[in-house]
């Protein structure tokens, strides 16, 4: 049965108020930064809830929303997170990572310990979901990697307006995750997000991003004339 359709339209707005606002959220964003270095101080659990609401909020495909947010603030859990991510990481750093990938890793400081993943007042976990059980019957959900990082997106952004700092973090595997939350075999890790307040102390590694002219592309490239990206 096709869905209610109900009216949809966007207030009207001055073309210099477009270009004002959108220059105030580039400036905000620009100065998001993963952060690996989180105080322990507690995040109000109605400023949680509405980050997740909004990351919540995100399009996907045919609306069946193929995502999971799981909240770990229990400091046990946490711990044992941590020591499955650094079995994980350590393995990866030593064994898996081509050289390549190390020497890109090199600025950003980073290596398998992850004191972060016990520091950081809460975890959030995103499961990405392949398919529902509804009343004994199986029901796939469609695209569920580009929903959940469509989700993921929502979430990131709102948390950076909400003043919390966040790190999207991926050991590999992630299987350990499903099985210490106690999630179903058809969800599957998808990102795991330290998020809280930065510490005192934190820095940043100071690096530029790449610009947005090496990012973006109108029309049909002519690959005759085009620069080499």
């Amino acid at each position: 049965m096709p869905a209610r359709m109900i009216p949809y339209s966007l207030p009207a707005q001055e073309i210099e108020g477009q270009v004002q606002r959108g220059k105030q959220l580039l400036d905000a964003m620009n100065g998001r930064r993963s952060c690996r270095f989180f105080s322990d101080r507690p995040i109000d659990r109605r400023v949680l809830e509405l980050a997740l609401a909004i990351g919540h909020s995100a399009p996907s495909g045919a609306n069946r929303k193929p995502w999971r947010f799981v909240v770990v603030d229990d400091p046990a859990l946490k711990c044992e997170i941590r020591e499955a991510a650094e079995k994980e990481e350590r393995e990866s750093y030593d064994h898996r990572m081509p050289q390549a990938w190390l020497d890109a890793l090199e600025p950003l400081g980073t290596n398998w310990e992850k004191p972060f993943l016990e520091i950081a007042p809460c975890l959030v976990v995103l499961f990405r979901i392949d398919f529902e059980e509804f009343d004994g019957r199986k029901e796939r959900t469609y695209y569920p990697a580009e929903s959940a990082g469509i989700a993921a997106g929502f979430f990131l952004m709102a948390c950076h307006h909400l003043g919390i700092a966040t790190l999207t973090h991926t050991p590999s595997p992630m299987t350990f995750l499903r099985d210490l939350l106690g999630r179903p075999s058809h969800e599957k890790p998808f990102l795991l997000i330290p998020i809280g307040y930065p510490a005192v102390d934190c820095v940043v590694p100071d690096v530029s991003k790449k610009p947005l002219s090496r990012a973006m592309q109108w029309n049909r490239r002519d690959a005759s004339t085009a620069p080499v990206d």
